[in-house]
């Protein structure tokens, strides 16, 4: 298998020996921006538009069957062989490992910081993006109010979560910017996309807003939130 195989045809590649992103500005899609421009690897760009249906096409149904951004094609994988990867958390471990960098050496560190990524994963993501969807795009399709308060009081918790993991540090995992920053403040930002930060009560959580501003601070980071915009 080449990695020229693995190419969908509707986005045409410039350069085959880069990793190519098959992404979104969307906050799933932009950990895979930031972690890119923090790694300095060479890589491809590709905007997967998701409001046009693009996710449905059939050579990036080859790369996700779940028909979901972000997806990349790295032609230098394991043993110099191309590889195709998708879902956020899994690209992000792929790429700390390929790298050496973004995640602790230490074992105790590493499986902290994977415990972290699986929360970000398992609850900041899909609990804030369900909130966000009740709150901002659904108010007008329903007149039951118990998902917007399920989803919002859940989400609120988890920002008391992370509050509290941040009280001790500037970061998440061993007091250095790592892939579980990276992965969760694009969920974070979408707070604002939502309108949903008085809705929340987001100004109590101030060590939150702190590692939001600290994150923000990074050159990689503002380059890497504007990757498939």
């Amino acid at each position: 298998m080449t990695a020229s195989s693995l190419f969908p045809n509707t986005w045409p590649v410039q350069h085959p020996e880069r990793l190519q992103l098959y992404s979104m500005a969307t906050p799933n899609g932009k950990k895979l921006g930031i972690a890119l421009e923090e790694l300095g690897l060479a890589y491809e760009a590709h905007r997967v538009d998701i409001h046009a249906g693009d996710q449905h096409d059939a050579g990036f149904r080859r790369l996700n069957p779940n028909g979901k951004i972000p997806c990349i094609i790295d032609p230098q994988g394991p043993g110099g062989k191309p590889i195709a990867m998708m879902e956020s958390g899994a690209i992000l471990l792929y790429l700390a490992e390929k790298t050496g960098k973004l995640l602790p050496t230490q074992q105790d560190a590493r499986w902290e910081a994977v415990q972290w990524l699986f929360f970000q994963m398992a609850s900041i993501g899909p609990m804030f993006g369900q909130m966000g969807h009740f709150y901002k795009f659904a108010r007008d399709k329903t007149s039951d109010e118990y998902a917007l308060q399920r989803y919002s009081t859940e989400a609120k918790r988890l920002l008391g979560v992370l509050e509290e993991r941040l009280r001790g540090g500037d970061y998440i995992v061993a007091d250095a910017f790592t892939l579980v920053d990276i992965a969760t403040l694009p969920w974070v930002l979408a707070l604002d996309f939502y309108g949903a930060k008085e809705h929340l009560g987001y100004k109590s959580f101030g060590h939150v807003e702190g590692w939001v501003q600290r994150c923000m601070a990074r050159p990689a980071v503002q380059r890497g939130l504007k990757v498939c915009a």
